[in-house]
């Protein structure tokens, strides 16, 4: 149960700061910190001086959070967000989402790789990264140790 503040408009009551991210599931300073950044706007001021924020911030952060789960950074959150405030559609969502999807598989390649190698650090039994005396070591940080000379080290 939400509690007012005693502000209202046409959508109802409004919510105060601590509504909103808990709401949200933000903290308040992801919210000012939003709100300074023009992702949300400034909200009203009840006659108290809280911040009255309507409800519809409450969405509006979750589709930002939602957007930065799939990938876009805050600056891009921000420019699809004006593009829709002006009143338009976003034609390039599209193309971005291509975008991120091709930086996803990037980064799961990536990540395949680094799995391969640390499966290899265990398989090989690997217990130093600059003085490992395993067999085979896949390591390639200590032949990079044991090629420095001691006032490098």
């Amino acid at each position: 149960m939400r509690q007012h503040i005693g502000l209202q408009d046409a959508d109802g009551p409004y919510l105060r700061s601590g509504q909103v991210a808990e709401q949200a599931g933000v903290n308040l300073q992801t919210l000012r910190y939003y709100e300074r950044r023009g992702l949300i706007a400034k909200p009203a001021r009840s006659p108290g001086g809280h911040r009255a924020y309507p409800p519809e911030t409450v969405t509006l952060l979750t589709v930002i959070k939602a957007a930065q789960r799939l990938g876009f950074t805050l600056e891009e959150v921000a420019e699809l967000i004006d593009t829709g405030r002006r009143g338009h559609a976003t034609p390039d969502l599209c193309e971005r989402a291509q975008e991120k999807i091709a930086e996803v598989d990037a980064r799961i390649a990536d990540l395949t790789t680094i799995r391969s190698a640390l499966g290899a650090v265990v398989s090989a039994g690997c217990d130093s990264l600059t003085h490992c005396i395993c067999p085979d070591c896949p390591l390639p940080f200590a032949d990079l140790a044991a090629s420095r000379t001691p006032e490098e080290n």
